[in-house]
């Protein structure tokens, strides 16, 4: 199954960022000063780069990622377990933020139980169900998964990237919801990026000071378990090691649109530890993402300068869920629509002389 999955995500091409000056020659031929529209253009051009040749990042699609984590018994987080299950069928009934950021963008939005405590949900249209296990266990006391149930993982975050290129899909968003996740992902940044759990550990979904700093000390455990237990050479021994089954997903869903040749929207704090570790996988995922905002969790925005990744917008949001990467979709479609539908100066009549 791993080397499997390793010869795969080898197949993914690089982008070939020479096509963004074509369309950049189209660009400066549009009714307004060359570049006056900024990062939109950016946006536009890179969409041209990654699809050779267009501008369609619409149809679009979220998959919100729900699993359950070990460490919680530790009390790394103020809400009890059970909330990641609720808020999926929160999801479902169109309750959230992200059903709500999604309507107003346009963006199509899917969940995945991939590790949710309990049993299966009942069925509906927009829930893919594919648990791999009921929560990961405690990655201070042990490894969260085997490499299998993370590989597992993984290869359904290809597999969703596919699907939804073979329905139509130009371009896919991450999300994610699991009680305790912003644990794991601070420990795969340390490991994959040698920070101080110290320094990066931040209040998730609201710890007071105190209990920031029990999380820190919880999360070096981990990072001293797993120097001792794990090759800390290996991305998929980090994964499996100290991440989530939602985070091995979202990995592999950003693997998967590299491959499909598909734009893929980064959301916040977890999906940045995804995004982490499928550049540790292959590192020419990264042109083919955008950065969909700077989270107001603790040490986001030092760790996307360290990544050199330029958010789209900064709001202040650390929900998760998918919403940043919903807001930026319309950032996305409006890049397109000025590549797309946009006058040049002969179309228009507009003098395009400098005086």
């Amino acid at each position: 199954m791993e080397k499997e999955f390793l010869q795969l995500i080898q197949q993914i091409k690089p982008v070939d960022l020479s096509l963004e000056e074509k369309a950049y020659a189209h660009l400066d031929n549009l009714t307004k000063p060359p570049r006056s529209l900024g990062r939109l253009e950016e946006i536009a051009a890179r969409l041209f780069a990654l699809s050779k040749g267009k501008v369609e990042p619409y149809p679009a699609r979220i998959y919100t990622c729900a699993a359950d984590h070990g460490v919680v018994e530790e009390g790394v987080s103020p809400y009890p377990q059970e909330v990641t299950r609720q808020m999926v069928l929160n999801f479902l009934n169109n309750g959230a933020g992200i059903n709500v950021l999604c309507a107003t963008s346009g963006v199509e939005l899917k969940v995945v139980d991939v590790g949710v405590k309990g049993d299966t949900f009942p069925e509906h249209p927009d829930l893919i169900q594919k648990k791999i296990k009921p929560g990961t266990n405690n990655l201070v006391k042990t490894r969260a998964m085997t490499k299998e149930e993370c590989l597992q993982a993984l290869f359904l975050g290809l597999e969703l990237a596919r699907k939804a290129k073979e329905e139509g899909i130009k371009s896919l968003g991450t999300g994610e919801m699991g009680i305790g996740n912003t644990t794991p992902s601070t420990a795969l940044y340390c490991a994959f990026l040698n920070l101080d759990p110290y320094e990066c550990t931040g209040k998730g979904a609201g710890l007071d000071e105190q209990k920031v700093k029990q999380k820190a000390r919880l999360i070096a455990q981990a990072l001293e378990r797993h120097k001792r237990e794990v090759n800390s050479q290996d991305p998929l021994e980090i994964l499996s090691s100290l991440g989530g089954l939602e985070i091995a997903c979202l990995t592999g869903l950003i693997l998967g649109g590299a491959l499909e040749e598909m734009a893929v929207v980064i959301d916040g704090f977890i999906s940045t530890a995804a995004f982490v570790a499928a550049y540790n996988l292959n590192p020419l995922v990264k042109d083919y993402c955008f950065f969909s905002h700077c989270s107001a969790e603790n040490y986001h925005q030092a760790l996307l300068k360290n990544l050199k990744a330029r958010p789209l917008l900064d709001l202040g949001l650390r929900l998760g869920e998918g919403t940043g990467a919903a807001l930026a979709f319309f950032l996305l479609k409006a890049a397109a629509n000025i590549f797309n539908n946009m006058a040049t100066f002969e179309q228009a009549g507009v003098s395009k002389e400098i005086k």
